[in-house]
C-alpha cells in the first residue's frame, strides 16, 4: 500500500478543473489537514468529525475509470463499484489519492470484495453491517461496530474522540441535514422553486468540499436565495412540467443522463429519493442522548437501504413522498448488476401502481451508449402523464 505525499506521475495530462482539484487538497494536506475518503450514507461522519478529519466523499460516477477498473474487476460488475476502484488505480481522483483513509461498508457484496483489492492502494477501513435492522440484536452488533471504528480512528490519527466533540459534530451533521432537508422541500410547490437537476448538482459538489460550516452555508445560501427569487415571481420551471420522483441507485453518475433528460422533455424532479435524499437526511440524532455514541448509530442502522432485509421502510417512505410532493410519474434508476435495488423494484412498482401513479424502471450504467434509447424512453413516458 503506498502512501501518496506528491502529485501523481501523470499530473501534467490532467485537465485543468482536475489539476486544480489536485492542487486545492495538496494544499489542504500540507496545511496539516487529515482526509478521509467515505463512500456510503452508513458511515458515521460525527466519528470523523470528532477526531478532527475532514470527509469527502469518493464514490465514482464517470465511465471514465472503468476500462481501468476492467483490468482488476470484472465486466459485470456495477458502474458505482467499478469506477470507484478505477479512480483509485488509474490515481486520476485528487481525492482518493490524498485521502488518509478510505471507509468502506459491508452493503452489497461487490462492493465489500473490491475493498479487498482497494485496501492494496490505500489504507482501509471497512465498517460490518448488520443485514437487516428488525433483529433485537442488530442495534447492539452496529453499536459494537461504531465503537471499534471510533477506537480505530484514535489509533490512526493519534487522537482522542471525545464526548464533548462527538456532541458539537452532531449538532453540526444536524444543522446540515436540516439545510438539505430545507432544500429538498422547495420542491413542494407549485411549480417547485428549483430545478431538480440544480438540487442534484449541488448535493454533488457539496461532498467535495472539506469544510462542513461552508457546506451548510453554500445549501443555506441556495435556499434563502430559490425562496427570494419564488418570492418576487421567478419560475425557474414551468407550470405545465410534469413531477417527477427519482429514486432507486445513487444518482450522482446518472445527472446528465436521466436527470437532465426529464428535465428538458417536461418533467421536473420534484423529489429525489435515493440514499443522498430526503429519506436518509431527515433522520437526525438525539443531540441530548445520555450515550452519544449509540444516539450515532442507531441513527445509521435507520437508514433505508435495499441491501437490508426486510427493507419495508424505504417503500412506505417512497410512498409518503408521493403524497408530500403531489407526484405525476415515478422513475426509478438501477445500476446495471445492482442486484439487491433490481430485486426490490418489484416491490417499488406495485407500491407505486396500487397508489395509481404511473411507474418506469430505467436499467442503466455510466456510459453514453444507451442515451438516445433512455431519452426516447423518458421522454414518452413523461407525454403519458
Amino acid at each position: 500500500m503506498e502512501e501518496h505525499t506528491g502529485l501523481p506521475k501523470t499530473f501534467e495530462e490532467f485537465v485543468e478543473a482536475r489539476k486544480q482539484g489536485f492542487l486545492t487538497v495538496k494544499e489542504f494536506k500540507e496545511n496539516g489537514g487529515k482526509l478521509a475518503g467515505c463512500l456510503c450514507s452508513y458511515t458515521p461522519h460525527e466519528i470523523l468529525d470528532a477526531a478532527g478529519v475532514a470527509t469527502v466523499g469518493l464514490c465514482g460516477t464517470s465511465n471514465e475509470t472503468i476500462p481501468d477498473a476492467e483490468k482488476v474487476l470484472p465486466k459485470n460488475l456495477c458502474p458505482l463499484i467499478k469506477s470507484t476502484y478505477g479512480f483509485a488505480y488509474s490515481d486520476k481522483c485528487p481525492y482518493t489519492y490524498f485521502s488518509d483513509i478510505i471507509i468502506g461498508e459491508t452493503t452489497c457484496d461487490g462492493k465489500k470484495k473490491m475493498y479487498e483489492l482497494l485496501a492494496e492502494l490505500k489504507d482501509v477501513h471497512i465498517l460490518q453491517l448488520p443485514q437487516g435492522q428488525d433483529r433485537p440484536y442488530a442495534k447492539d452488533i452496529w453499536y459494537e461496530e461504531i465503537c471499534l471504528f471510533r477506537e480505530a480512528m484514535e489509533k490512526k490519527f493519534g487522537v482522542e474522540i471525545t464526548e464533548e466533540n462527538l456532541r458539537k459534530a452532531v449538532k453540526k451533521r444536524n444543522r446540515l441535514r436540516k439545510a438539505l432537508c430545507s432544500m429538498y422541500q422547495l420542491q413542494e410547490t407549485c411549480p417547485p422553486a428549483l430545478k431538480g437537476t440544480e438540487m442534484m448538482l449541488a448535493l454533488q459538489q457539496g461532498t467535495f468540499t472539506f469544510d462542513l460550516e461552508k457546506q451548510i452555508a453554500n445549501i443555506e445560501n441556495k435556499v434563502e436565495q430559490a425562496r427570494k427569487a419564488y418570492a418576487a415571481g421567478e419560475r425557474p420551471v414551468s407550470a405545465s412540467a410534469k413531477r417527477i420522483l427519482l429514486t432507486g441507485c445513487p444518482s450522482g453518475g446518472v445527472i446528465q443522463k436521466v436527470g437532465m433528460v426529464i428535465e428538458n422533455n417536461g418533467g421536473v424532479i420534484v423529489c429525489l429519493d435515493d440514499c443522498s435524499g430526503e429519506r436518509t437526511n431527515k433522520l437526525l440524532i438525539d443531540e441530548n442522548a445520555d450515550d452519544i455514541l449509540r444516539a450515532i448509530a442507531d441513527r445509521y442502522l435507520s437508514i433505508h437501504c435495499s441491501v437490508m432485509t426486510p427493507n419495508d421502510g424505504r417503500i412506505d417512505n417512497t410512498k409518503e413522498m408521493v403524497e408530500k410532493y403531489k407526484v405525476d410519474g415515478v422513475i426509478e434508476v438501477v445500476l446495471q448488476a445492482c442486484h439487491t435495488f433490481n430485486v426490490e423494484a418489484t416491490q417499488m412498482r406495485r407500491m407505486v401502481e396500487d397508489a395509481g401513479i404511473p411507474y418506469m424502471k430505467l436499467e442503466t450504467d455510466y456510459a453514453t451508449s444507451d442515451s438516445g434509447q433512455l431519452e426516447t424512453r423518458i421522454a414518452a413516458f413523461i407525454e403519458t402523464l
